[in-house]
């Protein structure tokens, strides 16, 4: 897919982030916040039905600045008497970008409310490099507890919000984080929570030798090779390359996952990512073990396409979710 065929609102924007982010990272794997906070426009909670979804944010941890955005969708999308599964969200950014108020995953998130007919509760979680690994995944898997611990009269939910029927999902780095954290909810007892399923859109995986894909595409626009191997040096522990387990999960030094319980998976993948080898090996490597996983892949498809909602891939996806949904919830 070539950057001119994509519409115009999105091509500026891309433009303008791609600039921020090449102006806020320093050499030194630092990031300029107060610089890029001029191309991250945020959007507020609204309790009012925006687009047939209502917002709020929850801080659940003030002393680390975690919070949630609880998106919900209003009656005149669901019926009075729906129940509504439940869709945890981590947001991509290389683990260094955006939040959950960022305009393109308030979007995201409120599009998947809406059409999927879920209450999607996307996470703020702490960035790279300030806050390397393993915090991102600790502020994953507590956000997870915190929905567990939750009195049902908190007042955020809508009365029949199933939490016997939630979802882990992510893109990019959030697709990275929802594994880590599905990985160790498999051995934590919850009191009523229950997670079905895994959906890893473009997950960021990596390793040292480089796949076909990354030299491929390593001048894609949503992300390039540069960009990714940044990422992963403001992601990692000081010295580690990315043969480290956080990022090449099914290597050498990676943990065995065959006898942890694991979520039913949905792995999603770009044809014209950079990261469509590795989105495959994970897929293959879930599959070898034992796991329940499923591949869509969407040929034409560049790195973030889901955030585009006029491409015809972003609808496609939404409803290869929904029928995933509707698969998982009829067993």
């Amino acid at each position: 897919m070539e950057l001119e065929t994509l519409p115009l609102k999105f091509r500026i924007l891309l433009r303008l982030h791609s600039f921020g982010s090449f102006i806020s990272r320093r050499s030194n794997i630092t990031v300029n916040r107060f610089l890029i906070s001029f191309f991250d426009p945020k959007i507020p909670p609204s309790s009012k039905p925006h687009n047939g979804v209502s917002t709020h944010d929850v801080v659940f941890d003030s002393s680390r600045n975690l919070w949630i955005r609880v998106f919900v969708p209003s009656s005149s999308v669901v019926g009075d008497n729906d129940t509504l599964p439940v869709i945890l969200y981590y947001h991509g950014g290389g683990f260094v970008f955006f939040s959950a108020n960022s305009m393109p995953y308030d979007d995201l998130c409120r599009r998947l409310a809406r059409d999927l007919r879920v209450v999607v509760v996307s996470v703020n979680y702490r960035l790279s490099p300030e806050h390397p690994y393993p915090i991102p995944y600790e502020d994953g898997f507590d956000a997870l507890k915190f929905l567990d611990d939750m009195d049902s009269d908190f007042g955020i939910f809508p009365a029949k919000v199933d939490l016997s029927r939630c979802l882990l999902a992510g893109d990019s780095a959030g697709g990275n984080l929802a594994h880590h954290v599905a990985v160790r909810a498999g051995s934590y007892h919850f009191k009523k929570l229950k997670i079905k399923g895994l959906i890893a859109i473009q997950p960021f995986f990596g390793g040292e030798a480089r796949v076909e894909s990354e030299i491929r595409f390593s001048e894609s626009p949503m992300l390039n090779l540069e960009q990714a191997d940044w990422y992963w040096k403001a992601f990692l522990p000081t010295g580690c390359d990315r043969n480290h387990p956080a990022a090449h999960v099914f290597g050498r030094r990676a943990e065995d996952i065959s006898g942890v319980k694991f979520p039913v998976t949905l792995v999603i993948v770009g044809g014209q990512d950079q990261l469509l080898d590795w989105g495959k090996r994970y897929y293959e490597w879930l599959k070898e073990g034992g796991k329940d996983v499923d591949l869509v892949e969407y040929p034409n498809a560049i790195h973030g396409f889901y955030l585009v909602p006029e491409l015809k891939d972003a609808s496609l996806l939404i409803k290869d979710v929904s029928d995933f949904i509707h698969k998982l919830m009829a067993v």
